[in-house]
């Protein structure tokens, strides 16, 4: 039988919460407030909460289909997007954590909807499909620059 004080003092036991917060065994708490900047970096979206911070203030993520700040409560169920380079990311929160784990356990936090992993898929295809075109190896010159210039006009 546990009993749970209203007040702790230094000899009264941890109310559950505290003792699942602080347990090993018990890394995600569902009811865990967490803001977005933190759970991005602890998804390990983000190498550091100042580049998670700055992504979210420059409008690389939204959240809810909406742009927010950094101090956003994450729930569980939302939708996030964010683009990281060239991909851009639909994510479902899964899984609430303020801490930063292993890349396996961060997974567990979110899944990709299956919209978003095929728009990546083709998107890359394209990337290699256009690393094949060929491109000048200078700048056109000003007599290289009229010609393009006069064979642009001429189909008009």
């Amino acid at each position: 039988m546990l009993i749970v004080f209203s007040k702790r003092d230094k000899f009264s036991p941890p109310n559950v919460k505290e003792c699942l917060v602080g347990s090993k065994h018990n890394d995600f708490d569902q009811d865990l407030q967490v803001r977005l900047d933190k759970w991005l970096w602890a998804a390990r979206f983000y190498k550091t909460r100042t580049i998670a911070r700055n992504m979210i203030d420059g409008g690389k993520v939204h959240y809810n289909g909406q742009r927010s700040k950094p101090s956003k409560l994450v729930e569980i169920g939302a939708e996030i997007k964010l683009r990281q380079g060239f991909d851009e990311k639909i994510i479902i929160v899964e899984q609430l954590s303020e801490r930063r784990r292993g890349a396996p356990e961060a997974q567990a936090l979110y899944r990709e909807t299956d919209e978003s992993l095929s728009r990546r898929e083709q998107r890359s295809l394209e990337r290699q499909m256009n690393a094949h075109n060929p491109s000048p190896d200078r700048r056109p010159d000003k007599k290289q620059r009229r010609d393009i210039i006069k064979f642009r006009n001429s189909n008009d």
